[in-house]
């Protein structure tokens, strides 16, 4: 009896990742053993800078209340130190945001702290 290998699934599977490394450059697209390597990184380093990007995301925040900040003659360690105190519930991204976008209302929290 000859072995049964399910060949529509193995085409399958193969096409799945095939269609999932479209945009990579020579074999890395069509060759199914490089592809499927090429696939395996990729989501790896996907899942690593998922996590990644949300400290980068903190420290461009830290840096645009520090720059602003400063401009008012704080640092960034004070501002936050009573931002903290005052008990002012803003976090880092909506001060950020306040810092680039609407100054005046930056100012009006610093002037608060003072």
């Amino acid at each position: 009896m000859p072995r049964s290998v399910n060949a529509v699934a193995s085409r399958a599977r193969r096409k799945k990742i095939l269609k999932q490394t479209k945009g990579n450059f020579l074999a890395r697209r069509n060759v199914y053993t490089v592809a499927k390597n090429t696939l395996e990184k990729g989501l790896q380093y996907a899942y690593r800078d998922r996590k990644k990007k949300k400290g980068e995301f903190r420290a461009l925040w830290i840096q645009r209340i520090n720059a602003a900040a400063r401009t008012h003659g704080m640092s960034y360690s004070e501002f936050m130190g009573k931002v903290n105190e005052k008990g002012i519930a803003l976090n880092r991204k909506v001060l950020a945001d306040m810092a680039m976008n609407h100054p005046e209302a930056f100012k009006a929290v610093v002037d608060s702290l003072k």
